[in-house]
């Protein structure tokens, strides 16, 4: 079953791509929720006219990103924690680099951030997702509290 996203789905693609997926799948998770349209030759030109009047829009959208990409590189994260010894009372998630980078003027929703779970001092590098094609390693490092 061919379907067309209507906004981006984890693990399956992005916003105005078309997908081949499972029938069930499409009938009974997708479309229901509003993620994706059946991908009907109508449906396919009318898209293809869409993405062709967004491309100048999209590439300002790139750009900004990219700007963006750098000004996270420039950063210098630094978590705090309460830990004994090396191990963490609690753990570091994605919700709490999200807040550092708004600490310091740079907000970032946090679903657009992967870092996993972290348990221990040290350093680490999370990845955040300005857009499709603007992916960024982010290194921070957590200390203990003192």
């Amino acid at each position: 079953m061919e379907l067309i996203l209507k906004q981006d789905v984890q693990n399956l693609g992005f916003k105005d791509d078309v997908v081949t997926v499972k029938n069930g799948y499409g009938r009974n998770y997708l479309i229901p929720q509003g993620f994706a349209a059946l991908a009907t030759p109508s449906a396919k030109k009318v898209l293809a006219e869409n993405l062709k009047q967004r491309a100048y829009k999209e590439a300002k959208i790139v750009d900004d990103a990219k700007k963006l990409a750098e000004a996270l590189k420039a950063l210098e994260i630094r978590i705090t924690a309460k830990a004994g010894g090396e191990k963490l009372f609690g753990s570091i998630t994605n919700i709490d680099i999200a807040a550092a980078l708004e600490a310091a003027g740079q907000p970032i929703d946090r679903k657009f951030i992967t870092s996993g779970v972290v348990k221990r001092v040290g350093k680490y590098n999370a990845t955040v997702r300005l857009h499709r094609e603007v992916i960024v390693e982010l290194p921070y490092e957590i200390v203990a509290e003192k």
